[in-house]
């Protein structure tokens, strides 16, 4: 394996829709039936509703001509955090099907940068 390669984690251990702020993946042994595994499973709900509805406070504000630079920069940046969980429950998901394989990029899906 080369340098910049990272190992897979074996198919028991599930990808935390929580992170660390070094990029360092949660995961977590299961048999999907636990106290952690179902927390997981509502935040993922609740990270995925979110997101739908900033996508549909998105649509309006970019339908105002009047919205200024600062609230269309602060919509753009909570757009990629919104973006950001949702690859990240993807991944989680897809690594739990089998056969689907885990999620691309350079490191992994997850990774979160904003422009603040």
């Amino acid at each position: 394996m080369s340098e910049n390669e990272e190992e897979s984690p074996s198919p028991e251990l599930r990808l935390l829709p929580w992170g660390e702020k070094n990029e360092k993946q949660s995961l977590l042994s299961t048999d999907g039936d636990g106290y952690v595994s179902r927390f997981a499973d509502d935040m993922e709900a609740a990270q995925l509703d979110m997101g739908t509805t900033l996508l549909d406070r998105a649509g309006a504000l970019l339908g105002d001509a009047d919205a200024s630079a600062g609230e269309l920069r602060y919509l753009a940046n909570r757009l990629v955090e919104a973006l950001h969980d949702a690859l990240r429950v993807a991944d989680s998901r897809g690594r739990r099907v089998p056969g689907l394989g885990v999620g691309g990029g350079e490191k992994g899906v997850g990774r979160l940068v904003a422009a603040e």
